[in-house]
């Protein structure tokens, strides 16, 4: 089993969207029972709320659902239990760079180093400051970078 954590700050619009669009992704390829994907954020802003109304509204047009998805916050045991543990900004890579325990870090890495369209090593912009598109702007750059992940991780199984 391939462990996939996605972090942001308030685990309400990024991350949740990446978790939906590769529990997508991973259900079409038949692999769900070989990898798990969740979600958290670096804040304790939003625990137990669910994802912002604007973030499941660009998902579900898209096909992706984030039914049942509720915010919390990453914990230490977190290190321990991804494989995968996916910063959707360098601000966040910052932050778990510094409670990650030092023989876990090679877990750690920005999502859009999996891109395959835009450019690697970016930012998933924040899309409360995208005007208008901002969160389908985001959910498009995810969907890139969790193609390029999912090929990744496939050829780790």
């Amino acid at each position: 089993m391939i462990r996939v954590l996605f972090v942001c700050t308030g685990n309400i619009c990024r991350s949740p969207t990446g978790e939906a669009v590769l529990k997508a992704k991973v259900a079409e390829a038949g692999l769900a029972d070989r990898i798990q994907v969740d979600s958290a954020g670096t804040t304790a802003y939003h625990i137990g709320e669910p994802p912002d109304s604007r973030s499941r509204a660009a998902a579900r047009l898209r096909g992706y659902s984030m039914e049942g998805q509720k915010a919390r916050q990453v914990e230490k045991a977190d290190f321990d239990g991804f494989d995968y543990i996916l910063a959707l900004d360098r601000g966040h890579f910052r932050s778990l760079q510094r409670s990650c325990p030092e023989d876990k870090r090679d877990r750690l890495h920005m999502l859009m180093d999996f891109a395959t369209l835009h450019a690697k090593g970016t930012d998933v912009p924040d899309p409360y400051y995208g005007g208008e598109d901002g969160f389908t702007t985001a959910l498009t750059m995810v969907e890139d970078a969790c193609d390029g992940l999912l090929a990744d991780l496939k050829a780790h199984l």
